[in-house]
C-alpha cells in the first residue's frame, strides 16, 4: 500500500492493496444487531414464494416433483475437512448446495425469480388480471401472458444473475436483456443466448455494465431494470434462504445457540445475495449467527467499503486494485450501496482468497467429496480454517466467547454455483485446479 492511499484510507489493513490473502475483522460489527431496525422483513419474499409455488411447477418442470419451492440440499463434507484442516479442527462443515439449485443452478436464482415474480404480480395486478387472492397460475394463461409479452427486464451481470432474470422472465413471457462486460466469460454470453436472452456488450467492468444497462432501461417505460446493486426486492430475496437453512439444520440435529455455534461463509461480488442471506440469518438466529464474506484478492470491494467507512463510495481501483480475478461472478470493484451500510453492524468480517487457492480447492472438493462446484463458488470452503487456524480468528473467537463452543460449532459454506457449467469448461477449471493444488 502506497503512503498515499495509507494516508487517504487508514482503516484498510496491512497487505490488502497489494493482494495478499488475509481475514480481516468488522470494528464496526455488533453482536446485538439482528436486521430489524430496519423496514426490509423477509417474510414478504417468502410469502410471495410460497403463492407462486403452483405458477413456477408449472412453469418448469424440474420444480414439480418439490411443488415449485426453490431449495436446495444441506450436505455435510467431512472428507474435505478432513484434506484441509489439522486433526484439532472443531465442528462440523455443510456445504449449502446453491449450485444445485433447480433451473438456474445458482444463488442467483433465489433474488431473480423473487424479483421477477414480484414485477409480473405488479404488471398483472394493473391489468386486472390479478384479483386479490387470486391463484398465481393465471400468471402463465394466455391473457396474462400477453400483457407480460409487452414488457421487458434487463440487467447488467456477469452471467448467473443474468441467467436466472432471462430464464423466469421467459418462462413468464417477457422479453429478456443482460448487459456484461466484454470481457465476461463467452460460455456464459453463449449459455444466455441459447436460452434465448438478448446479450449485449459492453467495455469496461461490471459496473460499467450495469450503469449503461441502468440508463438504456430508463428511457422505455415498459423495461424494467434489476439493480443488483439496489435492488430491495433481490436482497428479499435471498433474505428467504434463511428459514430454508433454519429447517435444514433442525432436520440435521444442529442447534443454533450460545453454546453451539454457527458460521457462515458466502461469497461476496456486488453483495447482494450474502448480504440478503446474512440479513435473513441475523433476524433468525442474532448474535448465535457469525457471517463472514469471502472475496478475491483482487476484488475485496466489500471489504474495502467497510473498512473506509460507508460514507461515501470507495472501490478497489481507489486502493490500486485492478478487480481481474477468474471468479468471475465476484470481479466486482465497488460494493452495494444498499448492502454495505446494512452490513456495517452485521457482518463479523472478511476474507480475501488468491486465485490458486480457490482453484485447488474446487478441486480438493470434487476429488474428496465428488460435488463439483466452480471455481468462485469454492473460495468460501478454507472459511472455517480462518476462524480456527488464524490469530484474528482466535481472536475473534475470544472476543466473543466462542472459544470453548469450538466442538459444537457449525460451519455452513455457501456454494454459489457451478451445476451449469459446461464439461469442456470444468476440464480446463479441473485441469488448473490440480496444478494449483501441485498435482500434476
Amino acid at each position: 500500500m502506497t503512503k498515499d492511499v495509507q494516508a487517504r484510507y487508514p482503516g484498510l489493513p496491512a497487505g490488502l492493496a497489494q493482494g495478499q490473502p488475509l481475514l480481516w475483522l468488522n470494528p464496526g460489527y455488533d453482536s446485538l444487531a439482528d436486521g430489524r431496525q430496519t423496514d426490509l422483513d423477509p417474510q414478504a419474499a417468502e410469502d410471495r414464494f410460497a403463492r407462486c409455488a403452483g405458477l413456477l411447477a408449472q412453469v418448469f418442470p424440474e420444480l414439480q416433483a418439490d411443488g415449485g419451492r426453490l431449495a436446495s440440499p444441506l450436505t455435510e463434507i467431512p472428507r474435505l475437512r478432513d484434506a484441509l484442516a489439522s486433526a484439532q479442527t472443531a465442528g462440523v462443515w455443510l456445504l449449502k448446495r446453491d449450485d444445485a439449485l433447480p433451473v438456474a443452478g445458482s444463488v442467483k436464482a433465489r433474488g431473480g425469480f423473487h424479483e421477477i415474480l414480484s414485477l409480473a404480480e405488479r404488471i398483472a395486478a394493473e391489468a386486472g388480471l390479478l384479483p386479490d387472492g387470486a391463484d398465481r397460475r393465471v400468471l402463465a394463461s394466455p391473457s396474462a401472458q400477453a400483457v407480460l409479452g409487452r414488457h421487458a427486464v434487463a440487467v447488467g451481470s456477469t452471467g448467473n444473475l443474468g441467467l436466472s432474470i432471462g430464464l423466469i422472465g421467459a418462462g413468464l413471457g417477457l422479453r429478456a436483456v443482460v448487459h456484461m462486460s466484454a470481457d465476461a466469460k463467452e460460455w456464459k454470453k453463449q449459455r444466455l443466448r441459447a436460452r434465448g436472452i438478448d446479450v449485449v456488450e459492453h467495455q469496461g467492468d461490471y459496473a460499467a455494465a450495469v450503469a449503461a444497462g441502468r440508463a438504456i432501461a430508463q428511457a422505455d417505460p415498459l423495461m424494467h431494470f434489476v439493480d443488483d446493486e439496489q435492488s430491495e426486492a433481490l436482497f428479499l430475496g435471498y433474505a428467504a434462504a434463511a428459514h430454508e437453512l433454519q429447517a435444514q439444520l433442525q432436520a440435521a440435529g444442529r442447534r443454533v445457540d450460545a453454546d453451539h455455534p454457527l458460521f457462515v461463509y458466502l461469497p461476496c461480488g456486488v453483495g447482494g445475495a450474502p448480504g440478503g442471506i446474512l440479513y435473513g440469518l441475523k433476524r433468525l438466529f442474532g448474535a448465535h449467527v457469525h457471517g463472514f464474506f469471502v472475496e478475491p484478492t483482487a476484488s475485496p470491494c466489500m471489504l474495502v467499503q467497510l473498512a473506509c467507512g460507508v460514507q461515501q463510495p470507495v472501490s478497489v481501483y481507489d486502493i490500486g486494485l485492478d478487480n481481474r480475478t477468474d471468479a468471475d461472478g465476484l470481479a466486482v470493484g465497488l460494493a452495494s450501496p444498499l448492502v454495505a451500510p446494512l452490513m456495517a453492524s452485521l457482518l463479523s468480517g472478511v476474507f480475501t482468497v488468491d486465485e490458486d487457492t480457490f482453484y485447488a480447492d474446487a478441486w480438493r472438493l470434487e476429488d474428496t467429496e465428488g460435488i463439483y462446484i466452480e471455481p468462485s463458488a469454492a473460495t468460501g470452503l478454507r472459511g472455517p480454517l480462518q476462524v480456527l487456524d488464524t490469530p484474528q480468528g482466535q481472536a475473534y473467537l475470544q472476543r466473543h466467547g466462542l472459544a470453548s463452543a469450538m466442538d459444537q460449532a457449525t460451519h455452513v459454506i455457501w456454494s454459489t454455483g457451478g451445476s451449469l457449467v459446461p464439461e469442456d469448461i470444468r476440464q480446463g477449471f479441473r485441469q488448473r485446479g490440480r496444478q494449483a493444488a501441485g498435482i500434476a
